[in-house]
């Protein structure tokens, strides 16, 4: 069987209003990615993933779009983006598109014109529903949702329109409608939006909260759960089993009807933003590949850095994902802290984390930034930009960190450290759009391209190596045991291609027994092969390279 391109691939997200400001407003936009591809492609990247830069009224930065097939002026035009796909291109790498399919903006014209009555041409385009006890409103002007479902920020995700007197729904946030695809005439019209920008160039789509594309036809009641707050593998949460809100059959069978669209214009990713368990998220892949290519591996975001770990994860997912599957290895995004930050700013933990990443049997995805250790902010609730901080302004905000949770995404959405220079050359504008992180001055670009043991050059030879080794884009994997308990081995091999990957997750130097290869990588100096003897610093960790 022919392996895709995108289950060979390395993928970069950009975050576009954080990435590069051309134009000195304060905002990064198109033309600022433009002029930073150059970087991009000799860092080694192959697919650069583009969060939305559509119509939008960005109360959520554009995850909210009020037209799919304009530009939000702030970002730049159609042309800057027909530039964009054609520059990326030119330079033998792949260009997706964020496509927010599960809702728009309330500022939709379509949401307008169904929000406007009953009776209207798209009165059926996003789901509607009248209260149970419409009586208590009318005797006692009490509004009574239509059933108990609640969103996925937390809270009831119903809200009421006066101008139907109905309720309309919201996965996420309530200026978030979502759409109805139990209407055909929405998914023929999506289908068509993704048709405009396949026909433009662009190589596939990243899917937003694809999961829940489909809610239950009968608006049935979710069941009661015991668990607060969900989690990768259960989205249950909030007191609630997400039963008929996420999952359901009918968006097993959309992925494939997405695919067969995609398939009119030859091999595209489709990369699904998915909660569930392993088989909920097999269904949206299927082993026949007729659904979506690649699936987020989200457990992996709440990583332990110690090898039994690592360990644990390798084995079940290359139980869980063989061959056809390819697992997707994610460390940050732009709604979760940065990898970084759970490393305690460790840059040694940071080269040891992107070397399993980029050698793993697995498609690596990296944030904006991750290559140079950009980490967290830190910023009050009651000011942030970000819209979800402000339903949880009455929980201490040490709570909401002692269990992890990422509730102001402003914290990971700070702009790209370019150099030392004012705003790290992110921007000349007097004030940028979030502040840069204090530490600019340490890491940037500029200051690691000159340091040829950065994080950020670490990065870039891992890509080299990745695209001149067979092994590590397609071969197989197997654990290797017997080693030191705070080491973690593998073999990777396709053909005659034959590497050997030991990471050594301890803080102290180790040294045991192996094959003697030729090492082809380093993370330091001292980590070495001397006749059939492996030597590794604390977080070191080293490739080995047999002959054919």
């Amino acid at each position: 069987m022919k392996i895709p391109w995108y289950h060979k691939t390395t993928i970069y997200q950009i975050y576009p209003r954080s990435f590069y400001d051309s134009n000195q407003d304060g905002i990064g936009e198109i033309k600022g990615i433009l002029s930073k591809l150059n970087y991009l492609h000799e860092l080694g990247f192959e697919t650069l993933w583009i969060s939305p830069f559509f119509s939008s009224p960005q109360t959520d930065f554009g995850y909210d779009i009020c037209n799919y097939t304009d530009i939000a002026p702030e970002y730049g035009s159609m042309d800057d983006a027909l530039q964009l796909i054609d520059e990326v291109h030119k330079r033998g790498m792949k260009i997706v598109f964020d496509m927010v399919m599960n809702h728009t903006s309330i500022e939709h014209e379509w949401f307008k014109e169904s929000r406007s009555s009953r009776d209207n041409s798209k009165a059926d385009w996003y789901l509607w529903q009248n209260s149970p006890l419409p009586f208590l409103r009318e005797k006692l002007g009490l509004k009574v949702p239509p059933n108990n479902w609640k969103s996925m920020t937390g809270g009831n995700g119903w809200h009421y329109a006066k101008e139907r007197d109905e309720y309309y729904w919201s996965s996420f946030l309530p200026f978030q409608p979502d759409l109805n695809y139990r209407n055909p005439e929405v998914k023929k019209a999506i289908f068509e939006i993704v048709r405009f920008w396949l026909r433009k160039g662009v190589d596939g789509f990243r899917l937003d909260i694809f999961n829940v594309i489909y809610k239950d036809a009968e608006y049935r009641n979710n069941p009661f759960s015991p668990k607060l707050i969900p989690t990768e593998e259960d989205p249950s949460g909030f007191f609630q089993e997400a039963k008929y809100t996420m999952n359901q059959p009918e968006s097993f069978s959309f992925a494939k009807e997405l695919r067969n669209v995609c398939n009119e214009f030859g091999e595209k990713i489709l990369l699904g933003e998915i909660t569930g368990n392993t088989e909920i998220i097999k269904k949206y892949m299927t082993k026949k590949g007729d659904g979506l290519g690649l699936v987020f591996n989200f457990e992996m975001l709440n990583f332990k850095f110690n090898a039994d770990y690592f360990r644990e994860l390798i084995n079940k997912i290359e139980r869980d994902f063989p061959d056809p599957f390819m697992p997707v290895y994610v460390f940050s995004n732009h709604d979760r802290r940065r990898s970084i930050h759970r490393i305690g700013e460790d840059f040694r933990k940071a080269k040891l984390l992107h070397l399993l990443q980029l050698t793993v049997r697995g498609v690596p995805a990296m944030y904006y930034g991750e290559e140079i250790g950009m980490t967290d902010s830190k910023f009050p609730f009651s000011s942030a930009l970000d819209p979800i901080p402000h339903k949880f302004k009455w929980v201490p905000r040490v709570l909401l960190d002692s269990i992890g949770l990422t509730i102001n995404r402003d914290e990971v959405r700070t702009p790209m450290q370019w150099d030392e220079s004012r705003n790290s050359g992110f921007s000349s504008a007097q004030k940028t759009w979030l502040p840069v992180h204090e530490n600019f001055k340490a890491v940037n670009i500029e200051t690691e391209t000159k340091d040829a043991n950065s994080l950020l050059n670490t990065i870039r030879k891992l890509l080299k190596i990745r695209t001149e080794e067979s092994a590590l884009r397609e071969g197989s994997l197997d654990l290797i045991g017997n080693l030191p308990k705070d080491v973690l081995g593998y073999k990777r091999k396709s053909g005659s291609n034959e590497l050997v990957v030991l990471l050594n997750f301890g803080m102290k130097d180790t040294d045991f027994e192996t094959e003697k290869g030729d090492c082809i990588f380093r993370i330091t100096e001292k980590d070495e092969i001397k006749n059939n003897k492996v030597e590794l610093t604390g977080y070191g960790g080293i490739i080995l390279k047999f002959p054919n």
